[in-house]
């Protein structure tokens, strides 16, 4: 098991693999809570069929795949806040709207070009084989950002998220940091969307958080559990993932799965 263990972790994509899982993991851990707190943890699944749809107007344009799908994803963000915020389209309608026109307009783009070949598909579902070397770059500078302005902010994302009126009568303008919670948001689904999948990224921002909730109460301690329990699941499934040549972004999923229903079986234990 020891020496089959270090045979996984000796090639080279393994080892991006495990860096980028982990931070991503992290980054959509940490956010996740406030997301699902507030109700908008659905904007994560928005966001990564935005991303995929610029993803494949980038692919179809031989543009650089990330470096244009970021700012896209992020502008998206920003928009979703105005029209939940502004506009008589709510939240999930909001959603729907920009998500799905996004992704249409991105098969149509690619269909019309180069088509839906395997580098786009790769970023559809998932392929730990397809991350290069300034994929893993990128992801560690921008993943430490995230987590540098989380916890510099922690106080203020934290009193946004449980009482925004609350927080704007104390001179913290809620919209700025509800931003900034898009804005990281974002980020993380972009890194996340070459490993795990436009379908599936989503995943590591509800079910870590989901699943603390069952035995934490209070939130430092539901941001900290879900954190080790997003790392661990995801090293679960990249391991179990190369042992039966499984997706790995499929795999993670189906480990949270199981998480989620061990702790929610722990938490009506402990209520009992």
């Amino acid at each position: 098991m020891i020496e089959t263990l270090h045979i996984m972790f000796s090639y080279s994509f393994i080892l991006r693999a495990l860096i980028v899982g982990v931070l991503v993991s992290l980054c959509a851990s940490l956010l996740g809570v406030s997301l699902v707190l507030k109700r908008y943890s659905m904007i994560g699944d928005g966001l990564s069929h935005v991303g995929f749809g610029a993803i494949a107007v980038a692919t179809a344009f031989n543009w650089a795949p990330m470096e244009f799908t970021i700012p896209v994803v992020i502008i998206a963000a920003f928009l979703l806040l105005r029209l939940s915020e502004n506009s008589s389209i709510k939240g999930d309608s909001a959603i729907a709207i920009i998500s799905t026109g996004a992704l249409a307009f991105g098969i149509l783009v690619a269909s019309m070009t180069t088509g839906m070949n395997t580098d786009i598909n790769s970023y559809l579902f998932g392929s730990i084989l397809a991350m290069t070397l300034n994929d893993v770059l990128l992801s560690v500078v921008l993943s430490a950002v995230v987590i540098v302005l989380f916890v510099l902010f922690y106080n203020k994302i934290f009193a946004v998220t449980f009482d925004e009126t609350f927080s704007n009568a104390t001179g913290i303008r809620a919209n700025v940091y509800n931003m900034l919670i898009a804005i990281l948001t974002a980020i993380t689904i972009v890194l996340g969307m070459r490993m795990m999948g436009a379908l599936l990224i989503s995943s590591l921002i509800i079910f870590p958080a989901l699943t603390s909730m069952r035995v934490c109460k209070h939130f430092k301690t539901v941001v900290i559990v879900s954190a080790v329990i997003s790392i661990i699941c995801f090293l679960l499934g990249l391991i179990i993932s190369y042992f039966f040549s499984t997706p790995t972004g499929a795999t993670v999923v189906v480990i949270n799965i199981g998480i989620f229903i061990l702790f929610s079986i722990l938490g009506k234990l402990r209520l009992n």
